[in-house]
C-alpha cells in the first residue's frame, strides 16, 4: 500500500505495515507485523494525525506528499500519543516543514522536549478545546493513562471520525484490507486481545473512563494508530474494548504449566483430561517453557478458570511460571477461579509461591485441592489433580 487510502472526503489513511520489527516494544512477538496508522486530514490547513516509526517516515511521507503535493506545507502534526512508534518521525518533520505546528495537550509538550528537545511552534491545547482547519474543525478529548499519562483522542466532527490514538488497536499488519469490511475480523479480533491483554489490560479504569466520556459522539470510524480502521461496524471495537476493560470472561479454562523433568506436565494433563471429561469445550494448554507469555496472557483474559502449575527450582518458582504470575499480578484479575499445583525434590518453594498469588495476585476463587508432589507426583496426587479440573469445571457451571 503505497498510496494514501481515502477514509473520508477530506480524510486519507498514510499509515505504513511494519514486517521487520521482531518484538513489539522488544518483549511481544509480531509474527505477522503491526501496522502504524497515521491519518491526513486536508482542508485550508493540511493536518497530520499522528506519525509513524522513525524508519518508516519516507514511506509516510511519499503518501502524504502524494496528496499534498511536493510544495504544499504541511501546517499541523497532531500527537495523541507520544509513544516512539508514532512520534518517532517528529523532529524529521519539524525540519522539513519548519513552521509546522505540533499540537497536544500538556503532558505531549513535556514529553516532546525530554524525548527530542523539540520546544517550538509547540501548541498546547485543553481537553475538548477545537483546532480550525478551515471549514473542518478537530475537537480534542483528553484520556489519560490510556495507556500513557499524555494519551488523548481527535475527534472530526464533519466525518463522524475519531482518531483514537492506541485505543481500540491491535496488532497484525494490514495486509491489503485496511477497513473492517476488508479484512478477517476474527483473526484481528484475536491478535486485538493479545495486544489489549498485554499493553493497555493493566488501565482498565481509564479505558472505561474515556469510553463513558466519548460515548455520547456520533462516531462512523473508529481510526486507531493500530490495525484496521473501522468504518463498517464501529460499535464492535468500542463494545468489545468495554467488554475486556470490565474483565468479562468466556466460561473455559487454561492450564498454564512448566515442567523440567516431564512430571508437572503429568499434573497438567490429569487436570486438562479431567476438564474435558467433565464437558469444558474451552481448554488452553500453554507449555509456559515453550509459549511466549503474551500469548498465555490473552487466553488467560479470555477465559474465567486458570489453573497454574510449576516445578521448585533453587528453592523457588521456576521462571518461566514465576514470569506469568509477574504479568498477571501487575493486570490484577478479577473475577477468576484459580486453580494451583507443584512439584518439588530436595526443597519446597512453587507451591509456597502459587498460594501466595493466589491469596494477593488478584481476586481469586481458590479451588481445591491444591497438589503438591514431591518428585513425581503419585496416582493418589494425579487423581487430586483431576479432582481439581472436576471441581473447576462445576464452578464454572455455577458461575455462567
Amino acid at each position: 500500500m503505497h498510496s494514501a487510502i481515502p477514509v473520508a472526503d477530506g480524510v486519507h489513511w498514510v499509515g505504513v505495515n511494519d514486517y521487520e520489527t521482531h518484538l513489539f516494544e522488544a518483549i511481544w512477538p509480531l509474527p505477522r507485523g503491526i501496522s502504524y496508522n497515521a491519518y491526513l486530514v486536508v482542508d485550508e490547513k493540511a493536518a497530520l494525525v499522528d506519525g509513524v516509526k522513525a524508519p518508516f517516515l519516507d514511506e509516510m511521507l511519499g503518501k502524504v506528499r502524494g496528496v499534498l503535493g511536493p510544495a504544499r506545507p504541511l501546517d499541523y502534526l497532531v500527537v495523541n500519543h507520544m509513544e516512539p512508534d508514532h512520534s518517532g518521525t517528529v523532529r524529521a518533520l519539524r525540519d522539513l516543514y519548519p513552521e509546522m505546528q505540533i499540537v497536544g495537550n500538556a503532558k505531549t509538550a513535556a514529553f516532546l522536549k525530554k524525548f527530542f528537545g523539540v520546544e517550538r511552534n509547540v501548541r498546547v491545547v485543553e481537553d475538548g478545546e477545537t483546532l480550525s482547519l478551515g471549514a473542518r474543525d478537530l475537537q480534542f478529548h483528553l484520556t489519560p493513562m490510556v495507556h500513557w499519562p499524555e494519551t488523548m483522542m481527535t475527534w472530526d466532527p464533519a466525518g463522524r471520525i475519531l482518531f483514537s490514538g492506541d485505543a481500540f488497536g491491535g496488532f497484525g499488519a494490514l495486509a491489503g484490507g485496511v477497513f473492517d469490511d476488508e479484512v478477517d475480523i476474527p483473526y484481528y479480533e484475536d491478535e486485538t486481545l493479545r495486544y489489549f491483554s498485554n499493553i493497555v489490560g493493566k488501565y482498565c479504569r481509564p479505558v472505561q473512563k474515556a469510553i463513558e466520556k466519548l460515548g455520547d459522539l456520533p462516531v462512523a470510524v473508529v481510526a486507531s494508530t493500530h490495525g484496521p480502521v473501522w468504518r463498517s461496524d464501529p460499535g464492535r471495537i468500542i463494545d468489545t474494548y468495554a467488554r475486556w476493560s470490565r474483565q468479562e470472561t468466556e466460561p473455559g479454562v487454561v492450564v498454564a504449566f512448566a515442567s523440567m523433568y516431564g512430571g508437572t506436565q503429568q499434573m497438567a494433563e490429569a487436570v486438562a483430561r479431567s476438564l474435558a471429561e467433565a464437558g469444558v469445550e474451552k481448554v488452553r494448554v500453554h507449555d509456559l517453557s515453550r509459549t511466549h507469555v503474551s500469548y498465555v496472557i490473552r487466553d488467560v483474559w479470555r477465559f474465567r478458570g486458570l489453573v497454574v502449575g510449576g516445578p521448585t527450582y533453587n528453592t523457588r518458582l521456576f521462571p518461566p511460571v514465576e514470569n506469568l504470575l509477574g504479568h498477571l499480578e501487575n493486570d490484577r484479575l478479577r473475577g477468576r477461579l484459580l486453580g494451583i499445583f507443584g512439584t518439588y525434590a530436595w526443597s519446597g518453594g512453587a507451591v509456597e509461591r502459587l498460594r501466595s498469588f493466589a491469596e494477593d495476585g488478584g481476586e481469586f476463587d481458590l479451588v481445591e485441592p491444591v497438589v503438591e508432589a514431591e518428585c513425581r507426583a503419585t496416582p493418589e496426587q494425579l487423581q487430586a489433580c483431576a479432582d481439581m479440573g472436576r471441581n473447576m469445571a462445576e464452578a464454572l457451571k455455577k458461575h455462567a
